[in-house]
């Protein structure tokens, strides 16, 4: 997910070949291609997750809610900006609401 949001800088950098690059040079496509190829699988991911946390399981849902955390601030940090290299305010408040406040029921 970072390779996409933070493609453009790395190739000003010129850092190593990212996953948008190796795909753009293995399937023959576009940068907009490859992005649209990340993101169909990211969402077809998140699709995956969600129902395996849905299904019934003895693993109490507590832990679960601990390992489905990571790509939840994954995807709050990279979903449409580099918010882990540009720290921000927006980065702060996010991550906070997502695991600190609770919420109401």
């Amino acid at each position: 997910m970072d390779d996409v949001v933070i493609h453009q800088f790395e190739q000003e950098r010129e850092h190593v070949p990212s996953a948008v690059e190796c795909y753009m040079k293995q399937y023959g496509v576009s940068a907009q291609e490859a992005y649209d190829e990340f993101y169909k699988r990211i969402n077809n991911a998140w699709k995956d997750m969600n129902e395996a946390f849905l299904k019934p399981t003895v693993v109490p849902t507590s832990a679960l809610n601990r390992i489905l955390n990571l790509p939840r601030v994954i995807d709050l940090l990279y979903k449409d900006e580099d918010a882990y290299t540009r720290v921000g305010d927006s980065a702060k408040t996010s991550i906070t609401a997502l695991l600190i406040d609770p919420i109401s029921i």
